[in-house]
């Protein structure tokens, strides 16, 4: 009897030993063809063999390298031939601004004349509206307060083309001093933000080459978007600064939501963890670019549509810089990171 069971005991012992090793050995082969599935596309994903973004992904970088040459190149010409990189409103330079409360005049007509009389001066016309009927037209022109002579006449000038008494208009006045202390100061902000914001990043992230990845997008996005600007004549004033201080977040946004997903998540190859990423990424960007439009084109005060045009213009570059740049070099860095491990 004794004998009998463990005759038992032994030949259960072997039945499961051998079914243990069995179901060890397919679930590796399970794992192995998954692995192996993943890294290389299957019959199913032949389209997606064949799609640019997979096969030839790093020619893609050429196109964000070139916009960002091509940036450096507007905005050096734009310093050679003005003195600034950036075209600067009165509010950062310095002149005069006057408010003329008109529904009739048309603020072409109006800055055709005053060009006329005033051929060296740079000057912009706008108008501002109440319930989208036009009720008064800003002149803004870089005449400095020192200047009391040509201040004079183009205040004459002015009543003269618009049949306004000087008293009946809001005049206000920025002298070069000031205009270039808030220049100064928004620049220094905009530096301390974007100081911080890297070292945000890197401390987050704790790898060199990811974080410097983000850092170079949205240092792409800032340096393209002023390119755009310049290009478009478009004056900046303090409301531009602040435009360019939320393009920073708008910027990184989207570059951290990427890095995440890509490093941070196990499922799936690279290649599918940035297509996953990207599909959350744009959402979040065209989002965002139908709200900032839609306020653009109903805002009838100049302040809200020059931030929301920078923005605008900042979030198209951003698309390009994220899912071009930053993806190349982050699914570049990866894939040769794991194919030195694999060996």
């Amino acid at each position: 009897m004794i004998l009998l069971k463990e005759n038992l005991m032994k030949r259960r012992d072997r039945i499961k030993k051998k079914y243990g090793d069995a179901k060890q050995k397919a679930s590796f082969n399970r794992e192995e063809y998954l692995a192996a599935s993943k890294d290389k596309p299957g019959k199913d994903n032949k389209s997606e063999s064949k799609s640019i973004y997979y096969k030839h992904y790093k020619l893609l970088l050429l196109i964000p390298n070139l916009i960002l040459i091509m940036a450096f190149v507007i905005i050096f010409m734009n310093y050679s031939t003005t003195g600034d990189f950036i075209n600067r409103g009165i509010s950062l330079k310095g002149g005069i601004s006057i408010q003329i409360p008109t529904q009739t005049l048309d603020m072409h007509d109006l800055e055709a004349q005053i060009k006329e009389a005033f051929p060296d001066t740079d000057i912009i016309v706008r108008k501002f509206e109440d319930a989208g009927t036009q009720i008064g037209l800003t002149v803004e022109a870089n005449i400095l307060p020192e200047n009391e002579a040509e201040s004079t006449a183009f205040k004459a000038e002015l009543t003269k083309i618009t049949g306004i008494t000087e008293k009946e208009m809001s005049i206000q006045t920025i002298g070069t001093s000031l205009g270039n202390s808030f220049f100064k100061q928004t620049m220094v902000a905009i530096l301390i933000a974007f100081v911080f914001m890297g070292l945000v990043v890197f401390l987050y992230f704790k790898t060199f080459v990811p974080s410097a990845a983000v850092i170079l997008s949205a240092f792409s996005d800032i340096v393209v978007t002023l390119a755009i600007v310049d290009l478009m004549g478009i004056k900046i004033g303090t409301a531009g600064i602040a435009a360019f201080l939320m393009l920073i977040g708008y910027s990184v946004d989207t570059d951290i939501l990427l890095t995440t997903r890509t490093l941070k998540s196990k499922e799936g190859t690279i290649y599918h963890r940035i297509i996953n990423a990207m599909k959350t990424g744009m959402t979040m960007s065209i989002t965002t670019l139908v709200a900032v439009a839609s306020t653009y084109f109903i805002a009838e005060s100049e302040v809200l549509r020059e931030i929301m045009i920078i923005i605008i213009i900042g979030l198209v570059i951003d698309i390009i810089n994220t899912w071009l740049q930053n993806a190349t070099i982050l699914r570049y860095y990866l894939e040769h990171k794991k194919k030195g491990s694999d060996e």
